[in-house]
């Protein structure tokens, strides 16, 4: 059964695909590769894709059937080319209030 998980990306300025060629053609290629590549690593659906331009960080809320297929699919499509990432399992709002008060 998928899951949700938070992709919490970050890269340096200098990094950045706004100020590096390189990094710029890497995620031009990002979505393409992404789509092509989800199915194969158990990942059902992007909930969302966000970027905080000035903070260099990029948050991604993915629907997948494990954390080690994202790992790959981050890989395959580039976003670990040049950004340090983080991968979290998320739990909705409403389903973390049902186990707290227990029913």
């Amino acid at each position: 059964m998928p899951q949700l998980f938070g992709v919490f990306a970050t890269h340096s300025p200098e990094s950045c695909p706004l100020n590096n060629a390189k990094n710029k053609e890497v995620l031009l290629q990002m979505d393409k590769k992404m789509q092509e590549r989800m199915q194969a690593n158990g990942v059902t659906k992007i909930v969302g894709f966000y970027f905080s331009v000035l903070e260099h960080e990029w948050t991604i809320i993915l629907e997948a059937q494990s954390a080690h297929g994202i790992e790959t699919l981050c890989i395959e499509s580039g976003i670990s080319a040049f950004n340090t990432v983080k991968i979290v399992p998320l739990t909705e709002f409403g389903a973390a209030l049902k186990r707290i008060r227990g029913s």
